[in-house]
């Protein structure tokens, strides 16, 4: 395991899509058990790196070959209390053969360069499974820090997985 490894870490573009989508199934499957929709997935990672009104993708290449490592994706969220957006950092992947090399490590140091450089930005937040221990652990070794909010939510796409830890009687 090489931990000083330097990765290249860019914007993502439209030739990355298919390991965007690839990286995007293999993280909903690890961390929900979801089976996302190919197509859908598709049509939504391509508008995003169409467009960047909504956001954008940063990716890591390992240097020597260009090849994708891992992922994240920048999504934004007004705060009428700051005048200023958050970005949230969502669809956070890495391939397995790469890590615990400091792939995110990287990638998160990117994403906090950039934006405090944009003086349209207030913060970074993140969400992440109440259940994903590992993640959470790497999330607090990069410096953030766990938030006084629940998230909930009405999903009118993907709907609700229902977990051991979901109890229906309070429903």
């Amino acid at each position: 395991m090489n931990n000083l490894q330097e990765w290249k870490i860019r914007l993502g573009r439209i030739e990355d899509v298919e390991r965007l989508v690839t990286f995007s199934q293999a993280m909903a499957f690890e961390t929900e058990g979801r089976q996302l929709d190919e197509q859908r997935l598709r049509r939504g990672t391509r508008a995003l790196l169409n467009a960047t009104a909504h956001g954008f993708f940063m990716v890591a290449e390992e240097p020597q070959t260009g090849q994708v490592v891992g992922q994240l994706m920048i999504t934004y969220e007004w705060s009428d209390w700051r005048n200023a957006v958050f970005w949230w950092i969502q669809s956070v992947y890495v391939d397995p053969a790469w890590r615990r090399q400091g792939v995110f490590r990287q990638l998160h140091a990117k994403v906090i360069e950039r934006a405090k450089t944009d003086p349209g930005v207030c913060g970074v937040r993140l969400y992440v499974e109440s259940e994903n221990r590992v993640a959470q652990d790497v999330y607090r070794r990069v410096g953030l820090r766990q938030a006084s909010y629940s998230m909930f939510e009405t999903d009118f796409v993907l709907g609700h997985v229902q977990h051991l830890t979901d109890r229906p009687d309070e429903a």
